[in-house]
């Protein structure tokens, strides 16, 4: 293994701080100025993130999980922390946010990257998506203690406007640190810097918002799988339910369209850690048998064949047993987000809402309304 790298340059840095405290703030003020946000179980999450301030202390990585009812429910759901959490990246969440809207050019990739966005391709959109694209494995590698190898993409960054790709412009060589997600563009790999070491990503595992009259869920994707099953110690995991952005930007809204709605109220809860150490912890017994699944193709690969975190075999792919385990842990994770859901005073849906078939009753298209009255958009 490479020795650790030093952290990203401190004008990067500063940038960071500057774009999560901007939308931090702006955030709070609108949730709690112009509209009415509850928070439930929120002290304990925040006992949570207090324990994880230490860096170097930090002994396994968070994952928070939720339902995915609005366009702007990532900053919206976080104006329930406290300002001075808004002021500190290193311990804030990092969030998955769809390559073809929020990644169009440089000023937009610039922004989003510094607020702590990883690049995510749709598979329905185009073919370098899915759960095994490159930003899951940065994913995973968040999650885990570095170094990991290899560190570059060894792709040079395009300067002009128009291409999406970045690299931290203040470091030297800025463009070893970084990643490819198609081959083509450019990003920093923040897996790269022991700072970002266990590092906390809050995933919508829906994939994209869906808006049900009944406050349904869709089918939970395997990218969430992932990053339970792959990191090197078992993550934390709060499930958390959230409820009423959809009124803040709801998808048959009048125009002006892109106008945030006010006076609206809406809520957070944080369910209990159901990962880690905890004594509710559901995936210890999953990440077991992925272990000795990866242990077995450990043993088949070739002499001196290095083992890349967050990289895997065709077999830890499609093999049945890997197939099976992450549907298996998909299923895990989406019952503990309903579990949420039920102490909301939700009654139970129908338990084949969960399923991959689902998206027959939608009719077969992608967004808008669909045959069972929901209302879908991508992110």
């Amino acid at each position: 293994m490479a020795d650790d790298p030093p952290p990203p340059s401190p004008l990067w840095r500063a940038g960071s701080t500057a774009i999560m405290a901007f939308t931090g703030t702006l955030t709070r003020a609108f949730m709690h100025g112009l509209n009415w946000q509850d928070a439930y179980g929120l002290d304990e999450f925040l006992k949570l993130l207090d324990e994880r301030a230490d860096i170097d202390g930090r002994q396994r990585g968070l994952i928070t999980v939720s339902n995915h009812i609005s366009v702007v429910d990532d900053p919206l759901i976080w104006g329930v922390l406290p300002l001075r959490y808004h002021f500190n990246p290193s311990n804030h969440r990092w969030s998955l946010g769809s390559y073809d809207i929020v990644f169009k050019n440089k000023a937009m990739s610039t922004f989003f990257v510094l607020g702590q966005v990883l690049p995510t391709h749709r598979f329905h959109k185009d073919r370098h998506g899915g759960p095994f694209q490159p930003t899951l494995r940065e994913a995973v590698r968040l999650l885990s203690r570095p170094p990991f190898s290899p560190k570059s993409s060894a792709l040079p960054v395009d300067r002009s406007w128009k291409p999406s790709d970045i690299s931290d412009p203040f470091s030297s060589p800025n463009d070893y640190f970084t990643y490819t997600t198609n081959g083509m563009d450019t990003f920093p790999a923040p897996s790269a810097y022991a700072t970002r070491q266990y590092s906390w990503i809050h995933i919508f595992p829906e994939g994209r918002v869906h808006q049900h009259p009944h406050k349904a869920m869709r089918y939970f994707k395997w990218g969430v799988a992932r990053l339970i099953l792959e990191p090197d110690v078992c993550p934390d995991i709060v499930p958390m339910w959230i409820d009423g952005n959809n009124e803040i930007m709801h998808e048959n809204r009048a125009g002006p369209r892109w106008l945030p709605r006010v006076g609206k109220r809406c809520g957070v809860w944080f369910g209990e850690n159901v990962g880690g150490v905890s004594e509710g912890n559901l995936f210890h017994e999953l990440r077991e048998r992925w272990r000795r699944l990866a242990e077995d193709d450990r043993r088949r690969k070739k002499a001196g064949e290095e083992l890349v975190v967050g990289v895997l075999s065709e077999e830890l792919k499609y093999g049945p047993e890997a197939v099976k385990l992450r549907e298996e842990c998909t299923m895990q994770v989406r019952g503990a987000v309903l579990r949420v859901r039920r102490e909301r005073g939700l009654p139970d849906e129908d338990p084949k809402e969960g399923l991959v078939e689902t998206w027959r009753a939608e009719g077969g298209k992608s967004e808008g309304q669909m045959d069972d009255g929901s209302l879908v958009k991508d992110t």
